[in-house]
């Protein structure tokens, strides 16, 4: 198991496209304090985390910026800070674990030692307005990373609380959460439900619209584990292109990519001109099938050079019986497509889609249920080498976040947590458009823009 705190590229470099105007942000942080759960809860023990949990320890960075307004009447007229502090604190009653801290269970996986301390909570001034922090359809982590709080001196995600929360007030009167949050507490949607049941809460609701699950025992591995199929997810693929030398020699730039619904279209035309799918392709499958040609494309591998698809389907209405609402935990499943850049690039594209429509088609209960036994007999986690990670925002309600100050005005991820992932983020106030976020080396970057302008 790797529990080594990962401070790869994407988050250490200067950023190419950033928010507009970021560079004016400076922000002064008070002292952290803790926020531990406003009535009792359970302490002294251990609190299991699934091997789904396991396989993406990693810290996510997101952040919700509101314009100035008055305060909820729930809130008693206080400000964001104060506000969002208490609302945190009852909050925290009922999802208690992210009060605790990470530790290693006598199985020698991840866990949460109950010890009801709090999160990490902080409070900051920003010495502008929030207009000056521009859009955040590109990150840049140098500015933005000022509005996340990040445990100082920290060596690993052992040394990390599970979630910390920094709210900037701006001189215009409006504010930002930023949340650092680890991967292994939840993925996107228990996320989302946990920041929206504290936006409940600060907006004086009496029960939670969506209440968390805690017991993650439902996603035990079997015994004897079961491994049904390959499980390429954690193969280790050879650079045979020493992509390694280009990372490492250039700066690495972030850009997003535009499509609307009209071009989302075409994607799709292309990946069925030559019928080979039948007719039937998703928007997710192009799109997806097209980043990985493109990306491949860009980075200029070798022709034998294996690569890997890997992304996140969500199991919680996959598996048998579905996981209960309100799952608190990751309920998603890596799943994977393998070809060399050769196979990519000499195919149309309806090649690479078909690639990506399999791999949908194979999470299934077993595979999933097969995905929790490999780890459980192995530990291995998912190789990064050669590999390409897609994860989908486009369905989080973000805007749902409403702390009594209305729905956010910005909100996004403040970086991407690895150089080889690419983010799709919903876009538009009809959320119809998709986002593509992603980092690349200043001259691959440079080829990828060149064959997104061509579609």
């Amino acid at each position: 198991m790797v529990v080594e705190a990962r401070e790869n590229g994407a988050a250490a470099v200067a950023v190419a496209g950033g928010g507009k105007g970021a560079a004016k942000l400076t922000v002064k942080r008070r002292e952290p304090e803790l926020v531990a759960p406003a009535g009792a809860t359970p302490t002294g023990e251990k609190y299991y985390l699934s091997n789904l949990d396991q396989n993406i320890a990693v810290i996510v960075q997101t952040m919700y910026c509101y314009k100035a307004a008055a305060a909820p009447e729930a809130a008693g007229g206080g400000d964001a800070v104060s506000v969002l502090r208490d609302a945190l604190a009852r909050v925290l009653v009922q999802y208690y674990p992210l009060a605790g801290r990470l530790t290693i269970s006598e199985e020698m996986k991840l866990a949460v030692e109950l010890t009801g301390e709090g999160v990490v909570f902080v409070e900051a001034d920003a010495g502008c307005d929030l207009a000056d922090v521009g859009d955040l359809d590109t990150p840049d982590p140098a500015a933005l990373g000022q509005l996340v709080y990040s445990v100082p001196g920290a060596k690993n995600i052992l040394e990390m609380p599970p979630m910390t929360a920094q709210v900037t007030r701006f001189k215009c009167g409006g504010f930002a959460l930023g949340l650092a949050m680890n991967h292994c507490m939840f993925d996107g949607m228990g996320a989302m439900e946990f920041v929206n049941s504290w936006a409940e809460t600060a907006r004086g609701a009496a029960e939670l619209t969506v209440p968390p699950f805690i017991d993650r025992n439902v996603l035990r591995a079997r015994d004897p584990p079961v491994i049904s199929f390959p499980h390429h997810e954690f193969e280790e693929i050879p650079d045979v292109s020493d992509t390694a030398a280009l990372y490492g020699g250039q700066e690495l730039q972030y850009r997003s990519f535009c499509f609307d619904p009209d071009r989302l279209e075409r994607v799709r035309g292309l990946a069925l001109a030559d019928g080979a799918l039948g007719g039937r392709c998703s928007t997710f499958v192009a799109l997806s099938g097209l980043v990985w040609s493109a990306r491949t494309r860009a980075l200029g591998l070798a022709p034998e050079q294996r690569t890997k698809l890997l992304f996140a389907v969500d199991g919680r209405r996959r598996f048998e019986p579905e996981l209960p609402r309100g799952y608190f935990g990751n309920g998603i499943v890596l799943t994977n497509a393998l070809a060399t850049a050769g196979d990519l690039l000499s195919s149309p594209p309806s090649h690479a889609a078909g690639l990506v429509q399999d791999a949908v088609r194979m999470v299934t209960d077993e595979y999933m249920r097969s995905a929790v036994d490999y780890f459980e007999a192995t530990r291995a986690r998912p190789s990064l080498a050669s590999t390409l990670l897609i994860t989908t925002w486009s369905r989080l309600a973000f805007q749902d976040a409403d702390f009594g100050w209305g729905a956010p005005a910005m909100s996004g991820p403040v970086t991407l947590p690895e150089k080889e992932v690419i983010l799709f983020l919903a876009h538009g106030k009809e959320r119809k458009s998709i986002n593509v976020l992603l980092g690349l080396p200043a001259t691959a970057m440079d080829a990828f823009q060149e064959l997104m302008d061509a579609i």
